[in-house]
């Protein structure tokens, strides 16, 4: 019997690979996928920072692949619950990999430019619009609702895995194999995940909810905003998030640069600082796989969020040397997990698995589209105005330096500590919200509930 159909009409893989093995196999591929992208960016980001020495550069790399990814992620939510969900994560694994290989042919003849860094980042970043929800739908289609909580555990320690080793093992192959060397990698490690995701089978949902938003491409693209929007409660978590990326935003575009810019642009450093941080986030992820995360799900989103802007953000800008840096680092990133695996848990238990893509793209927008502004803000605000003011006899000296010290990297120091207590005011304000706060009692679970709707 190739499908077994559980308590609430969804149908479940069975046979010899099911379940949390089926999730466990493609898990494994986008580990190493996951570790060739972050080398990648890595190497690129130092590059960049040799080449022209400015923040703006960084910013504007991650703000053109970052718009491109938003912009195609409602259209990306239709396809999902349109199609294979299987054929969408291959497809745009593959696509937003080409880049890659297009960088890698231009630096080996010589050619590539800081432009080319921000048509590979949007060409990248619209395909992997695509990744997020169907992977996302995936899950709910593979693993039982009881493991949503160790799923998303093990998904955030996939990528704090690959944070641990990818900036080491890129400032090491910078010194001997340069660029081309960490490229080759990556172009080896996501033909090895769409492979891994090629030989599972996922079940596509049965309908249900999702029946009511069927028509047009557009209208199904927009649906899912709908379907929040007919919800108080999603809507105020996703407003949360929202406004936190915001303020948050504007200081963790920052931490690159202001380490390099603090140590006089030593990769050994930054890289041992973000791998020190990726074992807080693998930490992190370990816990919540054990641990199946906190019995009232919006407690580890608002305190999760809160205490990466204090720990991690907010405790980078305060340090002057690696050891603080590093702390800060693995404190901030072993709260994230912890915010994102709770935050998942209650949209998969909520949300009928047939309106998953749209919804969940939905959801990613709104959480996510502040972040663009931060980005393109963080730039020139550090370049123009915090790092002039905060060297030797800067405007901000008198009233700052005390905190953060004078400088090359202080302005931009001080950015990440305004951004990370701003960024806690958000999460922690939100507890004054009823609609807020008791989400989980005001949605009952998908399976045990008549159906959302929404008006056409």
């Amino acid at each position: 019997m190739d499908n077994a159909i559980g308590p609430t009409g969804v149908k479940r893989q069975s046979g010899p690979m099911r379940g949390m093995s089926s999730f466990t196999f493609i898990w494994a591929g986008q580990v190493f996928s996951l570790l060739g992208t972050s080398m990648t960016g890595f190497a690129l980001s130092v590059w960049a920072w040799q080449v022209t020495g400015q923040a703006t550069v960084l910013a504007l790399v991650s703000f053109f692949n970052f718009v491109p990814l938003l912009l195609m992620t409602p259209i990306a939510g239709a396809v999902v619950d349109r199609s294979s969900r299987k054929r969408v994560m291959i497809f745009s694994d593959l696509l937003a990999g080409l880049p890659t290989v297009a960088m890698y042919v231009l630096n080996s003849t010589g050619n590539l430019q800081i432009p080319h860094l921000y048509l590979a980042g949007a060409f990248s970043g619209a395909f992997q619009a695509f990744h997020f929800p169907a992977y996302s739908a995936a899950i709910s289609m593979i693993v039982p609702k009881g493991q949503y909580g160790r799923a998303s555990g093990m998904l955030s320690a996939a990528e704090y895995a690959s944070g641990i080793f990818a900036p080491v093992a890129a400032a090491i192959l910078l010194g001997t194999s340069g660029i081309a060397g960490v490229m080759a990698i990556d172009i080896i490690t996501f033909i090895t995940a769409i492979g891994t995701v090629s030989l599972i089978r996922i079940p596509q949902p049965p309908a249900s909810e999702g029946r009511k938003g069927v028509g047009s491409i557009w209208k199904e693209s927009f649906y899912g905003f709908r379907y929040i929007y007919g919800s108080p409660s999603l809507l105020g978590l996703q407003l949360v998030l929202f406004s936190s990326n915001l303020v948050s935003g504007l200081g963790f575009t920052l931490i690159t640069p202001a380490i390099l810019a603090r140590t006089g642009g030593d990769n050994i450093v930054l890289g041992t600082v973000m791998s020190i941080g990726g074992i807080g986030g693998l930490v992190g992820s370990i816990f919540l796989v054990v641990w199946g995360g906190p019995e009232r799900k919006v407690h580890g989103v608002l305190m999760g969020d809160a205490l990466t802007n204090l720990l991690g953000w907010a405790l980078v800008g305060l340090g002057v040397n690696q050891y603080v840096w590093s702390l800060a680092a693995f404190l901030g990133l072993f709260f994230v997990p912890i915010l994102n695996g709770s935050n998942q848990a209650i949209w998969q238990l909520k949300v009928a698995p047939d309106l998953q893509g749209r919804v969940f793209a939905s959801r990613r927008f709104i959480a996510q589209v502040s972040s663009p502004l931060g980005m393109l803000i963080a730039g020139p605000l550090a370049d123009r105005f915090f790092e002039p003011n905060m060297m030797p006899g800067g405007g901000l000296t008198a009233m700052f330096g005390w905190m953060v010290g004078t400088g090359p990297g202080a302005g931009m120091s001080l950015m990440l500590i305004i951004s990370g207590l701003l960024g806690a005011a958000v999460s922690l304000g939100a507890y004054f919200f009823g609609a807020i706060r008791d989400v989980e009692d005001i949605l009952p679970d998908y399976g045990v509930r008549p159906a959302h709707t929404v008006d056409d």
